[in-house]
């Protein structure tokens, strides 16, 4: 969410940028949002005015009384209770203005940073660079699913009985494999300094609010029924919502924290042939980084971001490259946003395994979020995050760029510590 004072004198500023988001529709809402605070700033004016002129008689009442001019003094009384009446309406439509104010301003997108590539959506995202060498082996790798399936590592079917599409019984090494990335995750950005957390992994409708826009959050949030509750779609969500109303002491900065939580998401709409078995699900799990900084530091930090998902991949040996998100691929609330994509020698081509984003101080503004610097000022933070490794997509990569002719699958040394010193997976009719 922008800051008010910010569009107020700057509203063609907003307004291109509105356009370079390829989002014309919003365009109204900047001058609407100005006529209503030009009108709320006149209620405020007018309600500041009458409070004073409501004291000030209200003072000469009693003397009056005491001077015996009982006539004049009910007269000032007549008047002090007229204020009051018009008061009491203009206290009445502050809120009802400032509520009116707020909510257009969260459909308001952020303002992008200079350096993000102008397009439409992501098929004019930019690649930047490429780490590893992709390569294509000279045996034919199946679908991912059907690897799984011959490790015996997945169940789709007893899943869908149980739970519907976009589910699955992961099992065996598979499952195996599963858990030993997130660890292995885990304690590589432990490694980096960042503290580990296991966050709720549910939250109330106003961090939501604060941490995403509302058209992010009906496409991708379950609600529970009957209660304020929301499960989360990643664990971003609930770690930039422990900090809702709190003012963060700037020594006590950078934040740098990883979390830890299975993700709930709709999603929503008709998906490709690539996008079936564990590509695109209801329910996955993550390790996530987030960094709660000075505003002067949150580039600094964006780039160490994706360079730290660019080293987990590569120690894993599976190439991938950056590509930078086009200003209409930007979700409002983000400045700056880049794709990490691990190859697939399968498709031939890369495919999203992390999204790293700076956000700036929009969930800060919409969190009410707060640093109090040495000289005892407040100002608001940057955020940031990062996805560290989501493991069904982390697996597709991993078992198509480790597949052997034979259908094994290489274990990495880093890995193995977490899967018993295991060096192969072997399909199970040669276990």
């Amino acid at each position: 969410m922008l800051d008010l004072k910010f569009l107020r004198e700057n509203p063609e500023a907003v307004k291109q940028n509105i356009r370079n988001k390829f989002q014309d529709a919003k365009l109204p809402l900047v001058d609407e949002v100005i006529a209503l605070d030009a009108e709320c700033r006149a209620v405020i004016t007018e309600a500041s005015a009458l409070r004073a002129d409501r004291n000030r008689l209200s003072k000469q009442i009693g003397a009056l009384m005491g001077q015996g001019r009982r006539d004049e003094a009910e007269a000032v009384k007549k008047q002090v209770s007229e204020f009051s009446a018009r008061l009491a309406e203009l206290e009445k439509l502050e809120p009802e203005y400032l509520e009116k104010i707020r909510r257009i301003m969260l459909q308001i997108p952020n303002i992008i940073d200079p350096s993000v590539p102008i397009g439409r959506d992501d098929s004019e995202n930019v690649e930047v660079c490429r780490f590893g060498e992709p390569a294509v082996p000279d045996f034919e790798i199946p679908y991912h699913t059907d690897i799984m399936e011959r490790l015996g590592g997945i169940e789709m079917d007893a899943a869908g009985r149980v739970s519907g599409n976009g589910f699955y019984y992961l099992c065996g090494d598979v499952a195996r494999l599963h858990s030993a990335v997130l660890s292995y995750a885990r304690d590589f950005m432990i490694g980096k300094g960042f503290t580990y957390y296991i966050p709720p992994f549910m939250i109330h409708g106003n961090v939501v609010e604060g941490v995403m826009s509302q058209t992010d959050m009906d496409a991708m949030m379950y609600k529970i029924e009957g209660e304020d509750l929301y499960l989360i779609g990643t664990s971003e969500h609930s770690m930039i919502g422990k900090f809702i109303d709190q003012i963060i002491p700037e020594s006590s900065l950078p934040q740098t924290l990883t979390s830890y939580s299975p993700c709930f998401r709709k999603e929503k709409g008709a998906h490709g042939i690539e996008e079936r078995g564990v590509y695109r699900i209801h329910q996955f799990e993550k390790q996530e980084m987030i960094v709660v900084c000075k505003p002067s530091d949150s580039m600094e930090w964006y780039e160490k971001m994706w360079r730290y998902s660019v080293e987990l991949f590569r120690s894993l040996g599976i190439p991938v490259r950056q590509l930078e998100c086009c200003s209409g691929d930007l979700a409002d609330l983000k400045v700056k946003s880049c794709d990490i994509e691990a190859w697939s020698p399968r498709q031939r081509k890369y495919f999203e395994v992390c999204s790293c984003s700076n956000l700036g101080d929009a969930q800060a503004r919409r969190l009410r979020m707060r640093v109090k610097g040495a000289d005892g000022k407040t100002y608001l933070p940057h955020t940031l995050n990062n996805t560290v490794v989501a493991p069904p997509r982390m697996l597709i990569a991993f078992l198509e760029n480790r597949l052997q002719a034979d259908g094994s699958v290489t274990v990495p040394e880093v890995l193995r510590p977490y899967m018993g010193g295991k060096e192969l997976l072997v399909p199970v009719d040669r276990a």
